[in-house]
């Protein structure tokens, strides 16, 4: 079996935008789930709303596409209700850090046996264009046009603060990276996040001078910094760029964890 015997081919064409870098993390989640070697009737796909949580109906297995940022609360009661099913949940910034971010917090802290995959595009891209809690510092979207002038939540640093088991963060470019730490959260007993930074050439691209996919792709590889390589430099004394943003596994650890496999 490959991943793309995961798909509903009733269902293609996707409905997201040319360019998009959402249907690269799903096929990259789909691969690291065929390698688990997992039956598709003990797997369930869990979203929220927005573009990233359209992805389970694309899914040949069990899924809950529910309300706005409750994905994590109804991935947690699928789990208590049966841990020998394998959860995996899709959300995007919006959906997670926003409306769903108090059960962000929770589910890390409680350690549910569940694997969250976030396409962070740092915009809300289903809904118009608007400005996210990812949404960096002079960005602009509908409802910041002079510039977010906000601090963007770093998600894995929230993760890591709030208990979570596994924690990552790639991009839409990094992709075999990616598809390698997504496999390592689902072996990994507990709540495991893998954080995704994605292109949105609809919304965030074209408000933010990236007249083609490729140049914000390009971005998200040439502003990605290996942690070890950033501590290394800040040794030397160099200063790293604010725009510079850390990827690579950023935690593992074996707190004890709710809801794992009887």
């Amino acid at each position: 079996m490959t991943f793309e015997d995961w798909f509903r081919v009733d269902r293609l064409p996707h409905i997201y935008c040319a360019g998009c870098g959402n249907g690269t993390v799903i096929n990259c989640t789909l691969a690291a789930v065929d390698e688990m070697g997992w039956n598709k009737k003990e797997t369930v796909f869990v979203s929220g709303i927005g573009c990233s949580s359209r992805a389970p109906g694309y899914i040949m297995t069990d899924s809950l596409h529910t309300t706005h940022g409750r994905a994590l609360a109804f991935a947690t009661g699928v789990k208590l209700a049966n841990p020998a099913l394998n959860i995996v949940v899709f959300t995007g910034d919006g959906d997670l850090a926003a409306i769903g971010g108090n059960h962000f917090i929770h589910a890390c802290r409680r350690n549910i046996d569940i694997t969250v995959v976030c396409m962070n595009n740092q915009i809300y891209g289903m809904t118009g264009g608007q400005g996210s809690p990812t949404t960096p510092i002079g960005c602009l979207s509908t409802t910041t046009p002079y510039g977010s002038a906000e601090p963007a939540f770093d998600l894995c640093e929230l993760a890591i603060a709030a208990g979570a088991n596994y924690v990552a963060r790639w991009t839409s470019y990094h992709v075999k990276e990616f598809e390698r730490a997504v496999k390592a959260g689902l072996e990994t007993p507990g709540f495991s996040f893998i954080e995704a930074l994605v292109q949105c050439p609809t919304y965030f691209g074209r408000r933010n001078k990236f007249k083609e996919v490729t140049d914000q792709v390009e971005y998200l590889k040439t502003h990605a910094i290996l942690r070890a390589k950033r501590d290394r430099l800040i040794e030397k004394g160099e200063r790293i760029p604010d725009d510079m943003f850390i990827i690579g596994e950023l935690a593992r650890r074996n707190r004890p964890a709710m809801g794992v496999k009887l």
